[in-house]
């Protein structure tokens, strides 16, 4: 493996690593969902306009363009607000898994967006799906909202990268990221001034959330998003899709360490959970099999 590939292999672990974090920072960071992806996307813009600065370069795009980026916006903050909200009513563990389904939604909006029919096999693995899904409920049934919420998480973010798919052929991924992320916490603030409102309870963060957050949104957002496009282009998709797939296992291994018995589930749920990992895994490798035939 020629140095520069190892490098990116190397940097791309840590990227996965650092994603799976973000499932654990989400549940150390005590304030609700919404606030907490408020201020994320919040800092998470400052960082990349601090980005822009320094690179020197131009966030100029036209009307046509910053409608598509509002729509992603939107799509993103939803599609996080979900994510740690499952995080909330269940634990780090089953948002994870639920989250892992992300491969297989992309198989059936793909061809809405593609124009391509629906692969059986596709259809066939996504059943699959939903018996570890079925695993995992009959034990866990506590966690039923949680498991929802990370569906529909799941969903979104196939749906928004299936979109940034057909951005980034005109735009690049900071362009992309900055404005995405600045209309993600305006639509966000829009949504709680004609809700709620502004409460100090609500928004108020202890020393700690301020340090996670932080991290949540320097780190895990704006770093890894623009680190990420960069040394993908240099690795195989195989490599890219089999290394993806260990998100939801660093995750769940930093959880358990983390938290202890909050996060220890039963045996059937780890049965469920394999189903789940073992056909996406599959589904990545044949995938990858047909576009080299190709």
């Amino acid at each position: 493996m020629p140095k520069t590939e190892l490098k990116d292999y190397l940097h791309l672990h840590l990227l996965v690593f650092i994603w799976g974090f973000t499932a654990i920072l989400g549940a150390l960071i005590s304030i609700d969902a919404i606030p907490l992806v408020w201020y994320r996307m919040l800092f998470a813009v400052i960082f990349v306009f601090i980005y822009f600065v320094i690179k020197k370069k131009s966030l100029k795009i036209g009307p046509k363009a910053l409608l598509k980026f509002f729509l992603g916006g939107v799509i993103i903050a939803v599609h996080w607000i979900f994510f740690f909200s499952a995080i909330k009513v269940a634990n780090v563990s089953v948002a994870l898994i639920a989250m892992s389904t992300g491969a297989l939604f992309t198989s059936f909006i793909e061809p809405l967006f593609f124009r391509r029919r629906i692969n059986f096999l596709e259809l066939l693995f996504g059943l699959i799906v939903i018996s570890g899904l079925y695993l995992i409920l009959d034990v866990e049934g506590n966690y039923t909202l949680g498991i929802v919420y990370a569906l529909l998480a799941s969903f979104l973010s196939v749906l928004f990268t299936v979109l940034n798919g057909l951005y980034v052929r005109k735009y690049t991924a900071e362009v992309i990221s900055f404005y995405q992320l600045f209309f993600g916490v305006a639509f966000i603030t829009l949504f709680i001034l004609a809700t709620t409102g502004f409460s100090f309870e609500q928004f108020a963060l202890k020393s700690s959330d301020f340090i996670y957050l932080l991290i949540l949104s320097s780190i895990c957002t704006a770093y890894a998003f623009i680190v990420s496009v960069k040394i993908m282009k240099n690795l195989t998709p195989y490599t890219v899709i089999l290394t993806l797939n260990l998100e939801p296992v660093y995750g769940i291994i930093l959880a358990v360490i983390i938290f202890g018995e909050k996060e220890k589930m039963s045996t059937q749920f780890y049965v469920g959970a394999a189903v789940i990992l073992l056909i996406v895994v599959i589904n990545g490798i044949l995938k990858n099999k047909k576009k080299t035939i190709i």
